[in-house]
């Protein structure tokens, strides 16, 4: 037998046991790795491309981890003829794209629901007896243009205390002052949970004539906070922070509806897709460059700010033992005498795939289920602003409010295809874009249109009995 022989048959038997052991390892890991977002977040095991570096951002991103993990290690022949690993990759990133937008639409709508529906049923929301201390113009004068230089007037002052807070906030998060951000989102969501929630259920309970003693309101109130802070700013079911994360944005959006002055909240509207846009596309805007900060650092965005498909903690960029420094580097160590008839590529990836699988082992056995090895899995998916979340529905909340199923139903639709173009531009140009200026300028469009040219003309048919 010749040596070329031989070393093709070590070469086979070798390679059917290094399938054998990836078996094994995925038949043992799989549930510990998969287990962030069901079966269809299992990690694969082909490498892919890795993602550009803009792709993070805290309003709509592609959820890719852009500092995190190894540049796959290409051939030589898939880098010169593309091969059927790109199509492969292509095919994988088109699937989860897709599946991750539509775990998007759903709380999206589902927020929207909410507040249509208190909208519906609580007169509370609807009643402007009290005003923000932004807004000190309320529109009491019947004359039209007083009117509107009043809500324009109110919008540039809100606008200007977003501004502030929106610097603030990058340049704490710039000099590290993690502790006070914590504490200023920390003090933010209790508030919301404890007294904005207190308010909101005391209005359900009088709108629907429920009885409920004040114990028993107290220990509910006392568990619905307690159980929120903890899954929003520490750790629990996906589905539950989702929850949570959905309510606080819905909550928010019925605050700006009550205490917002009628042709205020369309002009904050109309001002804050403008802010949106510039914050996150201008080369210095305050969003771009709190995402190129978190990226440098390899850090998560705060997750009471962001609602994702998929698992968000603060610990989740936790790495892999650094096998570097207790073995030696095999494009170093290995000599041509020492390959023994394997290829060059799988030389060099040795090192990187034993290291894979001692990490996959060990966390089927410590149960550790946020490791770097199923880390990039689970940045997978859309991430949207809470914040994208509440105008949406602020839109949607105002123009219910009027009573008019047409024009809310215009908004409802005009929002969705809105967030689908921005999603289809995602996917084009592959950088951090705004979610709110299609979305709203759609809505607004669909809104004043439905309003003023299709609720008179279906009006108008009713009354004349005329069927289409």
């Amino acid at each position: 037998m010749s040596d070329s022989e031989t070393s093709d048959n070590d070469l086979g038997a070798v390679t059917e046991k290094t399938r054998l052991m990836d078996g094994h390892v995925a038949a043992n890991g799989g549930s510990s790795a998969g287990s962030t977002d069901g079966l269809e977040h299992q990690p694969r095991k082909k490498a892919r491309r890795p993602p550009p570096a803009a792709t993070e951002n805290t309003h709509l991103r592609s959820g890719e981890n852009t500092g995190a993990g190894e540049p796959r290690q290409a051939t030589a022949q898939n880098e010169v003829l593309g091969g059927p690993s790109q199509a492969i990759d292509d095919e994988e990133e088109l699937k989860y794209g897709a599946k991750h937008v539509i775990k998007l639409f759903a709380p999206v709508s589902l927020c929207m629901v909410v507040v249509v529906a208190t909208i519906s049923a609580v007169n509370f929301y609807s009643v402007k007896d009290m005003y923000l201390v932004y807004t000190p113009f309320h529109e009491e004068s019947p004359d039209s243009s007083t009117k509107a230089w009043n809500a324009a007037a109110n919008a540039l002052i809100l606008m200007a205390v977003i501004v502030v807070m929106t610097v603030l906030l990058i340049v704490l998060y710039k000099y590290r002052c993690y502790k006070t951000i914590h504490a200023w989102l920390i003090v933010s969501s209790l508030m919301l949970l404890s007294i904005f929630s207190y308010l909101y259920l005391e209005e359900i309970l009088r709108a629907y004539n429920i009885p409920m003693d004040y114990p028993t309101l107290l220990l509910l109130m006392w568990n619905f906070g307690v159980m929120g802070m903890i899954v929003i700013h520490w750790q629990g079911p996906l589905l539950l922070q989702q929850a949570y994360l959905i309510f606080v944005a819905a909550l928010m959006a019925l605050v700006f509806i009550k205490y917002l002055p009628e042709w205020t909240t369309w002009a904050v509207l109309a001002v804050i897709s403008v802010w949106d846009l510039i914050a996150v596309l201008m080369p210095k805007g305050p969003l771009r460059i709190l995402v190129e900060t978190a990226q440098e650092r390899n850090e998560q965005i705060f997750p009471a700010l962001i609602y994702s498909s998929t698992y968000m903690y603060a610990y989740t960029s936790m790495a892999t033992p650094n096998t570097t420094e207790e073995t030696p580097n095999p494009r170093v160590s290995r000599t041509p005498s020492e390959e023994h008839g394997f290829t060059r590529d799988w030389v060099e990836t040795h090192e990187d795939r034993v290291a894979q699988r001692q990490v996959e082992v060990h966390s089927v056995a410590t149960g550790q289920a946020h490791t770097q090895i199923h880390h990039d899995d689970e940045e997978r998916g859309v991430k949207l602003g809470l914040g994208d979340f509440i105008f949406y529905s602020v839109l949607v909340g105002k123009a219910s409010s009027y009573g008019d199923w047409n024009t809310t139903l215009a908004c409802f639709v005009a929002i969705l295809i809105g967030l689908c173009l921005t999603l289809l531009l995602l996917a084009i140009f592959k950088k951090a874009l705004p979610a709110l200026p299609i979305s709203i300028t759609f809505g607004l469009i669909f809104y004043f249109a439905t309003k003023e040219i299709v609720s008179p003309f279906t009006d108008s048919l009713a009354s004349e009995q005329v069927f289409i």
